[in-house]
């Protein structure tokens, strides 16, 4: 796929502080930071006058029917709230299991769909719900540039999806349960995408922390959605894992559909959390981690470990 042209956008302030009511969103955000902002441990309930809340369970509210040839029902229906959504993403475990819009871009001031400010790219959602209403904990939304279509052939290598990190786990706060080990990643790796025509299953292969800044890091994740050659796709998994929590010991090759999450990690740094997947390949099955490729390297080194083990249970001194 081509590489689309990358416009540059300036780095993301934050417009909002919990408890200030009605705020302005026209925020900064260029190549240089990942939109996204961290939220306090304290909230407070934003009043009628200034948000309409996202509805729960928004997946039992509607049937959802996936269809191969047109639009599945369940985004009919989201999409009479809004005509920018693009999918939806659940992850067993967590709270994560929302609808996630397209970024619109670049807003005009005075646009009759998104109201009076202007905005630049990657900030429109930070403080919309979906029904375009001031909502200081957002909406899961895709990097503008990303496409996720009915043409496969054309999705973006790599989709980046942001959202905030509230610590009572909503949005994409309960990501953080990855970071306790490998304990909660062994028991939920998976992630459910769904586009607005087919369903797709991803398994989770590194987790991390890296700066959200570009003059921190050479790992500029959020300027990375169209991975066109072999070398940009290696350099893109070198530094998830020189940097990971844990070796998963899944494999990933070039070619592979990749998802990448970014969350808030801490302010004083500008640091992100972000949870990089890839799409399951031919034979693997979505809850069976047995079933997906893992490394010659890692099932190695499993193989020893087993061994070693057994070795030391046989040592042990009868009593």
């Amino acid at each position: 796929m081509s590489k689309s042209i990358k416009i540059i956008s300036a780095c993301v302030a934050c417009a909002a502080a919990l408890g200030l009511g009605t705020v302005a969103v026209l925020l900064r955000k260029d190549d240089k930071s990942v939109p996204t902002i961290s939220k306090s441990e304290e909230t407070t309930v934003p009043t009628e006058a200034t948000t309409v809340a996202i509805p729960e369970n928004l997946s039992e509210l509607y049937s959802y029917v996936p269809s191969r040839t047109g639009v599945s029902e369940r985004t009919k229906s989201l999409k009479r709230l809004n005509k920018d959504i693009m999918g939806y993403i659940k992850i067993d475990g967590t709270q994560v299991d929302y609808p996630f819009v397209l970024d619109p871009g670049e807003v005009a001031p005075n646009d009759p769909y998104y109201g009076p400010d202007a905005y630049i790219p990657d900030s429109y959602y930070l403080e919309k719900d979906l029904f375009r209403q001031y909502y200081d904990r957002g909406t899961l939304f895709a990097d503008y540039r990303d496409t996720f279509g009915s043409n496969e052939a054309e999705h973006s290598e790599n989709m980046v999806i942001y959202g905030h990190s509230w610590y009572d786990g909503t949005m994409m706060g309960s990501l953080r349960k990855y970071r306790a080990g490998f304990e909660f990643y062994n028991q939920y790796p998976f992630i459910k995408l769904s586009s607005n025509y087919r369903d797709y299953d991803y398994v989770i292969f590194a987790y991390l922390v890296t700066s959200g800044s570009y003059d921190a890091t050479d790992f500029h994740y959020w300027n990375m959605e169209e991975i066109d050659t072999e070398e940009d796709f290696n350099f893109y998994i070198d530094c998830c894992k020189r940097s990971w929590g844990i070796d998963t010991g899944i494999d990933v090759k070039y070619g592979d559909q990749l998802l990448t999450l970014s969350t808030c990690y801490a302010d004083w740094d500008n640091s992100r959390f972000i949870v990089v997947a890839r799409r399951l390949r031919d034979g693997e099955v979505a809850g069976d981690l047995n079933s997906v490729q893992h490394t010659e390297a890692f099932l190695n080194a499993q193989k020893e470990a087993a061994e070693n083990a057994e070795k030391q249970d046989e040592e042990q001194p009868q009593q």
